[in-house]
């Protein structure tokens, strides 16, 4: 059996159905709150393995943009 730690736990969307409630409805309160959750955008940032010197240079470049818009 698989354990799921604390954080993993607190990321789980759930969406109970109403009782006169159609899919649809519930389909949609599930969608936002899988984007206000930062679900999608966290799987798509760890969706490859980074290397310490692609970390550096992506910190590197958006630190520049930062100090651009500043």
């Amino acid at each position: 059996m698989e354990t799921i730690d604390s954080e993993e736990k607190a990321r789980m969307t759930q969406v109970v159905l109403g009782e006169n409630e159609g899919i649809d409805s519930a389909l949609r309160r599930f969608k936002r709150q899988v984007s206000k959750a930062g679900i999608l955008a966290d799987v798509k940032y760890h969706r490859h393995f980074e290397t310490p010197l692609e970390k550096r240079k992506r910190k590197a470049v958006a630190a520049r943009r930062k100090r651009r818009f500043k």
